[in-house]
């Protein structure tokens, strides 16, 4: 049934998963060894030959940003039918005092995210939509704290209301760094001391940003989710 489902693909064709998003999912560059690490950096080992990853996702980006610099038009024009588009932002559309970014997440937010769902279709690919991963932040009490506000919400409204697969990162990396608790959730984000690499001047403490460790962790829930949605790429992933 899963060769029937590809068909459609020639078989000779390589399917592109093209990534738009921010920080946590963008290319960091591997300088100085660079402790930070995006989840798409590290997506592309998770496939065999016949899926290739385009990452698109830039430092800073908002989708206004991201839109009114031409970097969707740009991404748009190499996608093709039968590709896959995965979209994540909201880090930076909910920055307010930054009129270059700031999308309302019910207001230019869920405009842009339903422009894109109708651009990628337009295109005869398949859209994804992913809610942001969350920020490691607790509470006096060891609670961790909500820093998105609607964004997630907003992104779950538009896959439902058009009928788009939704990778909901937000509620499974939540998840992770409850279970992981405030100590050892420190793994999966930029905690990094002198000790471990010797050129920084200081440690980092970044709970926004990835290790290479949370890296994979984000990508392994991405491509459990993707199993899950689209049936027809699970001969692409390596066992």
């Amino acid at each position: 049934m899963m060769i029937l489902a590809v068909t459609c693909q020639p078989k000779d064709d390589t399917i592109t998963l093209f990534l738009a998003g921010d920080s946590t999912v963008a290319d960091k560059p591997y300088k100085e060894g660079n402790p930070e690490k995006g989840w798409g950096q590290v997506f592309p080992l998770y496939f065999e030959e016949g899926v290739k990853v385009e990452n698109h996702a830039v430092n800073g980006r908002s989708t206004k940003s991201f839109k009114d610099q031409g970097r969707w038009d740009a991404m748009l024009d190499r996608v093709s039918p039968g590709d896959y588009v995965l979209v994540e932002f909201g880090h930076n559309d909910s920055k307010a005092h930054d009129t270059t970014r700031y999308a309302p997440a019910y207001g230019a937010y869920t405009e842009h995210l339903r422009q894109f769902v109708l651009d990628v279709r337009d295109k005869k690919a398949t859209p994804v939509l992913l809610t942001p991963i969350v920020r490691r932040l607790f509470d006096e009490q060891g609670s961790l704290v909500e820093t998105h506000g609607d964004y997630p919400d907003a992104v779950r409204q538009v896959a439902q209301e058009m009928e788009v697969i939704l990778i909901d990162l937000h509620a499974s990396t939540r998840l992770m760094v409850d279970q992981f608790g405030q100590e050892r959730s420190k793994k999966l984000f930029l905690h990094i001391d002198t000790m471990e690499y010797a050129h920084l001047q200081k440690p980092i403490e970044d709970d926004t940003h990835l290790s290479a460790y949370g890296a994979f962790k984000v990508a392994d829930m991405v491509v459990e989710q993707l199993k899950e949605n689209t049936p027809e790429l699970t001969p692409y992933f390596k066992p």
